[in-house]
């Protein structure tokens, strides 16, 4: 088992995962205002200038116990997002997941790979024996990304946020070490 302070390039098809850089904080900054993004992730806890945002991205090749990877499109280079592996447990080799594409990389199967390539990594190489997440019971591409990954259902924290007027379902979702290896096996 590893730490999280090697910070890789994970290569797809479509996708490749890659360390932020204090460059990418203009372009996420637009990621993270859309409106679709603050719908499903909700609205920064804090007012995000650019100084904040660069010193942020700017430092995550430098965190020992998380991984921030930025989503590029392997064809162009562009950047759509992001996926993190965090609030990392050494001792129960478990760690949380979550991620966010922009409006650009939607659609084009970039998040699903980019799940695919990051969770691998925290199993294959990180030696991770869980990884979980949880995602509002209305985000139906998240949903379906995440299932087809691998991840299963654990149960629901029933109205447990208010967005937009109306109340929402939090689902928790893991996956387990033995599931990713089951699921890469039949792949193959």
């Amino acid at each position: 088992m590893s730490d999280f302070s090697v910070k890789p390039v994970l290569t797809g098809d479509k996708a490749v995962l890659r360390p932020f850089t204090e460059a990418d904080a203009e372009v996420m900054a637009e990621i993270i205002a859309d409106p679709e993004v603050i719908r499903f992730t909700g609205p920064p806890a804090a007012e995000l200038t650019p100084e904040r945002l660069r010193s942020w991205y700017g430092s995550r090749s430098a965190q020992p116990d998380r991984l921030d990877l930025a989503v590029t499109d392997r064809a162009t280079g562009e950047l759509v997002g992001e996926v993190v592996l965090h609030e990392w447990d050494a001792r129960a080799r478990s760690c949380t997941f979550r991620t966010l594409i922009g409006p650009r990389g939607r659609d084009r199967g970039l998040g699903s790979e980019a799940t695919r390539l990051v969770v691998g990594h925290g199993f294959e190489r990180l030696g991770l024996h869980r990884i979980e997440l949880e995602v509002y019971g209305h985000n139906a591409r998240a949903l379906r990304v995440y299932g087809k990954a691998g991840f299963k259902v654990e149960g629901v924290r029933r109205e447990a946020d208010l967005r937009d007027g109306a109340w929402v379902d939090w689902v928790l979702m893991g996956l387990l070490d033995r599931e990713w290896a089951a699921l890469t096996l039949t792949a193959r």
